[in-house]
């Protein structure tokens, strides 16, 4: 960042994996991660921790969940959203193998044979033929597919995560069955080199189930404390490497349930931020909702919430209010710690803000519209025919102001629903506050920050060179696909504290930024997000 005015300091250190999804050691003994929500595939030194990214953002390959390495060497990427399986050749070479699988997840590799699972309801598990040919269907009914893998009795192991089973079915067709039932919220199977059956769950306790399936039959729980595991596997020692859809990293996990950091976890976003009167900032960031107690503190917090999808966030009086761009609007109380739904069924909610007579101003991007939500969940249009409102926030009059990314300006809104221009010709402006009679705003187009006298008009450059936004461009994935959920869009949140300095979400690293007048010379200091 560059500013003459403005000191910076990270409140957490960058996110060297947005997320980690399927992983799998390639021929060259580094360990593959598939990043859903960067839209792109790294590859981790499980001697070093180093990482690098070997399939772009900026590449074909849009939602990767899942990875397998054939047995020449082809790497096999499941695309989730798109609904597209792709075949990255040891030279570097991308080929479509299908584009006929609803929500790909699950992929692994027998030999030079491929397979597939859907990660939907009445999802089916496919064997796909690279060099040509139709889907072979083994079996349909699979009650959310995802991570698989072969046994050691030749049988391809899958979970179903709504039902909490695992089954398994022969590869050439047949007639599946349970072989576990009663399994913590499965996401994914693997085998160790003993052949002991390996079950994650995807909740916040960070359980794993060990099976010995084809030898006691004894039943095992491992407690990591790693939220949101996804996938795992285990290199020629045994040693396990799981990941995190919902914190990224990649942590070694030894069978008493130690853990050893190889990537440290981060925040995936982050999306809007928000500060409490005491200081405690909240981050969305997608899966959940992160929160630090005040500079100094080292108490870190990670809440989840439901529905997990977290995107806009502000406080009031105690209880923070949340958007979801997949339609939701909730509260959060910290104290009792626990969520009350506000409102639903709105297109793509971005920002939020508290308006003076207690109800909660949302940014209804998709729709066009700045919507007010009442205390009985009654839900109003306040403005309507914009073209893509992403944030809100009003001065001390009881004014609002908007902010619209694709417009390249900031509105305010009349008494009439009318709007007018307070400042345009911006790029793409998403996070919005006031501060007095400054508004500012954090221009992801041009990754900068601007300052709008509202007593004059006068737009000033605040702060250039800001981590905000994808590195390089990318096509964004659906927001929806076959009924579920896709993949969200970024919003760089800011937010002002009691003391004048502002919170930025810098999205394009995975941190939170302390901005402070009048301090350009600041330093990072400790993380305190967790």
């Amino acid at each position: 960042m560059r500013s003459a005015r403005w000191g910076a300091k990270r409140l957490n250190p960058p996110n060297r994996l947005w997320g980690s999804n399927g992983v799998a050691f390639g021929p060259d003994g580094r360990l593959y991660v598939a990043q859903f929500l960067a839209g792109q595939i790294s590859a981790v030194d499980p001697a070093t921790g180093d990482v690098e990214v070997v399939v772009p953002m900026d590449g074909p390959v849009q939602s990767p969940d899942d990875l397998s390495f054939g047995a020449d060497g082809s790497m096999y990427i499941a695309d989730l959203v798109p609904g597209r399986v792709w075949r990255r050749s040891p030279a570097g070479e991308y080929t479509l193998v299908s584009d006929e699988v609803k929500l790909p997840n699950g992929i692994t590799c027998v030999g030079d044979r491929l397979f597939v699972n859907e990660m939907r309801p009445g999802g089916r598990l496919l064997e796909l033929f690279p060099d040509g040919g139709d889907p072979l269907v083994l079996t349909e009914g699979l009650a959310l597919g995802n991570a698989m893998q072969l046994g050691p009795d030749g049988h391809l192991y899958y979970p179903h995560m709504l039902t909490g089973q695992v089954w398994r079915i022969p590869p050439d067709g047949g007639v599946p069955e349970v072989v576990a039932e009663d399994v913590h919220e499965p996401v994914a199977v693997r085998f160790d080199q003993g052949g002991v059956l390996h079950v994650l769950s995807r909740g916040v306790e960070g359980i794993v189930t060990r099976i010995d399936l084809h030898g006691t039959g004894t039943r095992t729980l491992v407690t990591s404390g790693l939220m949101g595991l996804d996938n795992a596997a285990f290199d020629t020692e045994n040693r396990m490497f799981v990941s995190s859809y919902a914190t990224g990293g990649v942590t070694e996990l030894h069978p008493d349930g130690r853990t050893r950091e190889l990537v440290p976890r981060g925040l995936d976003g982050p999306y809007g931020v928000t500060v409490d009167l005491g200081g405690t900032v909240y981050a969305a960031d997608h899966y959940r909702l992160t929160s630090t107690a005040p500079s100094g503190a080292d108490n870190p917090t990670s809440l989840t919430l439901t529905p997990p999808f977290v995107h806009g966030v502000t406080h009031a009086g105690g209880l923070v209010h949340l958007t979801s761009q997949y339609g939701d609007v909730h509260t959060y109380d910290p104290e009792s710690g626990t969520t009350r739904p506000r409102a639903a069924g709105l297109d793509q909610p971005f920002g939020i803000a508290v308006g003076p007579d207690g109800s909660l101003v949302v940014a209804e991007a998709g729709a066009g519209r700045i919507v007010s939500v009442d205390d009985t969940g009654t839900v109003t249009v306040l403005a309507e025919g914009l073209d893509h409102p992403v944030d809100v926030a009003f001065d001390t009059a009881g004014r609002c102001y908007v902010s619209d990314d694709r417009l390249g300006a900031v509105l305010r809104l009349a008494d009439d629903g009318n709007t007018e221009i307070v400042a345009d010709g911006l790029g793409a402006p998403q996070g919005l506050v006031v501060e007095g009679e400054e508004l500012y705003t954090v221009d992801t187009g041009r990754r900068r920050l601007l300052a709008v006298s509202l007593s004059t008009g006068e737009i000033r450059t605040e702060a250039e060179d800001l981590p905000v936004g994808p590195p390089v461009p990318r096509t964004d994935p659906a927001l929806f696909t076959h009924g579920m959920v896709g993949a969200p869009r970024l919003f760089a949140g800011l937010a002002v504290a009691a003391d004048g300095s502002l919170l930025l979400s810098a999205n394009g690293e995975g941190t939170v930024w302390r901005l402070e007048a009048g301090r350009p010379s600041l330093n990072d200091v400790p993380h305190h997000f967790a």
